[in-house]
């Protein structure tokens, strides 16, 4: 039996299980296609070995690899179609992740100003759509994911919140979002409205000039020009330079800032923004609120604050 085969039973069999496995899927035939497509039994644990190392250097992509290929493998040895996985039996010495970073407000100004130079090579919609998505990953904390799966029928402008469907956990979760960003959302439609809508309303909300939804590597690809034209570089002591998706990690570190400030109950807010995030229980969204030296400043002094005020108690 064909690899692709293999791949296409199992892809099947996940999403009738109500997994989409969208990124998995496109990986999964990326395999297929690297290795010449044999017969599922005939792939050599040295193919694989160099399907999960890829090009250039060693990646944490390889564990992402490694355990999509296990999970086809499972199935595979599960349904007969070959005795054994080749996967490797140890790992390697894989980099470090990379350290999530938090843009400063200056920062992200920049990042929204470069967007003209997108002007240069692309549909002259490009730039102020592009501006468009970084406010709304930055207003909404939402994955970019997320955002780019967008409909128009998905944005509630008189409600001021916006639907976000099928999420990384496969649930659909309600973002409420703030006066400044409803504007620029109603003035984005307005123009998007002026590109072809093939399916309506539930047309893609950010689109190619013919009315296909955006592709996350072309975004990504766009974002690397914009943080270079804004002049954000490698971080001190960090060897790649921060990513698109820190614009949530971004978002979610100055709104536990905002509420150090004003003096809100930071622990009990904190499942709110668990939701709102869309993780699964707040550790997660303790984890993804590393102390940068703003939020441990603001910590530090609202716990000045308060044993001043044990002291006086006392």
């Amino acid at each position: 039996m064909k690899v692709t085969d293999v791949v296409d039973a199992y892809l099947t069999r996940q999403r009738s299980l109500g997994m989409r496995f969208e990124g998995a899927g496109r990986m999964l035939h990326q395999f297929s296609r690297v290795i010449g497509n044999p017969d599922i039994d005939e792939v050599t644990p040295e193919a694989v070995a160099k399907f999960l190392h890829g090009e250039g250097t060693l990646s944490a992509t390889w564990m992402l690899k490694y355990r999509v290929l296990t999970g086809l493998y499972r199935f595979a040895v599960g349904r007969g179609y070959v005795c054994y996985a080749p996967l490797p039996k140890h790992f390697p010495k894989l980099p470090p992740q990379q350290t999530p970073y938090v843009y400063s407000t200056e920062e992200l100004c920049r990042l929204l100003e470069s967007t003209s130079v997108l002007q240069v090579g692309h549909s002259p919609h490009v730039p102020t759509i592009y501006r468009t998505l970084l406010l709304l990953l930055y207003g909404s904390g939402m994955r970019i994911g997320e955002a780019l799966g967008l409909a128009m029928q998905d944005v509630d402008l008189s409600a001021q919140v916006i639907t976000v469907r099928d999420t990384k956990f496969f649930k659909t979760r309600l973002v409420p979002i703030g006066p400044r960003l409803n504007r620029e959302l109603a003035a984005h439609m307005e123009r998007r409205c002026l590109l072809p809508l093939p399916a309506g309303e539930a047309s893609p909300l950010f689109t190619t000039r013919d009315g296909r939804p955006w592709s996350y590597t072309r975004v990504i690809s766009w974002f690397q020009h914009v943080r270079g034209a804004a002049g954000i570089g490698c971080p001190v002591g960090e060897p790649r330079p921060p990513r698109l998706h820190d614009i949530r990690h971004t978002a979610a570190v100055h709104r536990v800032l905002a509420w150090y400030r004003s003096g809100q109950d930071v622990q009990r807010l904190l499942p709110q923004l668990a939701t709102y995030l869309g993780h699964l229980d707040i550790r997660s969204t303790q984890r993804y609120l590393q102390m940068t030296p703003d939020l441990l400043l603001a910590a530090s002094q609202r716990f000045a604050l308060y044993a001043m005020g044990a002291s006086h108690e006392g």
